[in-house]
């Protein structure tokens, strides 16, 4: 179901990570790796948002012409269980529609690579969608890029604050920009058309 809100507001899209070298290339950070994609294709850098707590990059998404989207990128910069509180800031300052909110994170219910997109829902455990949704209600979008479970007995906080294993990095730059165009489809052509093209 496409929820409508009106065509020219812009699109808050979130990569959810935590801040800080050490933590860059987390499975838990894969949000932060495709909105740093997502900027790139639009040839921002990010810089620090106002008052709030995160940093962002302006700009648009989708080919020249009425189909081009006004987007605002942002990463939380709170860690990862206090997301909600920058992406409300971001909201309330950008006056963003909650439907009109990308969550782009990590998915331990999902095979490695692949992806699902929907709008609302539960958190499944996620700390940085529980936040979100403490702090604006479920309404919004996610994109779910699928980490898969932890081998053996290890702990799920551990696998996820630990970078993915060389045999993954091989394919992570394919599966993260494929996580950037489904992010660009989202937002150009909506919910629906992005999920045929994009849920596998």
């Amino acid at each position: 179901m496409d929820v409508t809100t009106p065509a020219n507001a812009p699109w808050l899209i979130v990569g959810l990570g935590n801040p800080g070298p050490e933590y860059a290339m987390n499975r838990h950070n894969v949000g932060f790796m495709v909105v740093e994609l997502l900027a790139g294709r639009i040839g921002g850098k990010f810089k620090r948002a106002g008052k709030a707590q995160a940093q962002v990059v302006e700009g648009r998404l989708g080919a020249p012409g009425p189909a081009s989207r006004r987007v605002i990128l942002a990463k939380p910069m709170s860690f990862m269980n206090l997301s909600g509180g920058p992406v409300n800031a971001l909201r309330d300052f950008y006056k963003v529609p909650v439907a009109n909110i990308v969550a782009i994170h990590d998915e331990l219910d999902i095979d490695y690579g692949v992806l699902r997109l929907k709008l609302g829902g539960g958190d499944n455990g996620h700390n940085g969608l529980k936040s979100m949704t403490k702090a604006m209600g479920a309404d919004y979008h996610r994109v779910r890029f699928g980490i898969g479970r932890p081998p053996g007995r290890m702990q799920v906080a551990d696998f996820v604050l630990k970078d993915f294993s060389s045999a993954e990095r091989k394919e992570l730059d394919y599966f993260v920009d494929r996580a950037a165009d489904a992010v660009e489809a989202l937002v150009t052509e909506g919910l629906e058309r992005a999920q045929s093209s994009y849920n596998s």
